[in-house]
């Protein structure tokens, strides 16, 4: 697994080399399932700071949420004409309706602690999407999921910059 790891770490600095470190850590804490548990240690690597990596990691992480919550509902809505997305749509949200208990019970204080726990999953997508279907409101989403990403981000820090 942790060699796994290390391929998909170096493939991403390799394709995003002639970017400035900076860009190169949003870039890699936006993509879905990577986000904030990839961009972290990549810009560790990378030799960029605690601080420096924690911003851009953060802002990466947090860039697609807000037009995730804003637009997946009418498009999705719009998308159950064709047969395969209503397929996969509901596949989707069984999934992660089974992940979704900490929001069902607490509400945005559970979508706070499902985004924070840095496992597989349980990143800012998810959330989104437990939001969606649980009908958090999207302010209340949003900063939600934020401070879920901080945190899960400080948590990661921790390891990825043993003495920040």
């Amino acid at each position: 697994m942790d060699n796994l790891k290390m391929t998909i770490q170096n493939f991403f600095i390799e394709m995003l080399s002639s970017l400035p470190p900076e860009i190169m850590v949003m870039m890699i804490s936006a993509i879905p399932v990577i986000e904030v548990k990839g961009g972290l240690p990549i810009g560790s690597l990378l030799g960029l700071s605690f601080n420096s990596s924690l911003f851009y990691s953060v802002i990466g992480n947090l860039l697609p949420v807000l037009p995730i919550l804003l637009l997946f509902r009418p498009m999705s809505h719009w998308m159950m004409r064709i047969n395969v997305y209503q397929y996969f749509y509901n596949w989707l949200s069984k999934r992660t309706e089974k992940k979704g208990d900490k929001v069902r019970k607490y509400g945005a204080l559970g979508l706070v602690l499902f985004t924070a726990v840095p496992l597989p999953t349980t990143g800012a997508y998810s959330a989104c999407l437990i939001s969606l279907l649980f009908a958090v409101p999207t302010r209340r989403a949003f900063v939600s999921i934020s401070l879920g990403v901080i945190i899960a981000s400080v948590l990661i820090g921790v390891v990825s910059y043993p003495l920040f």
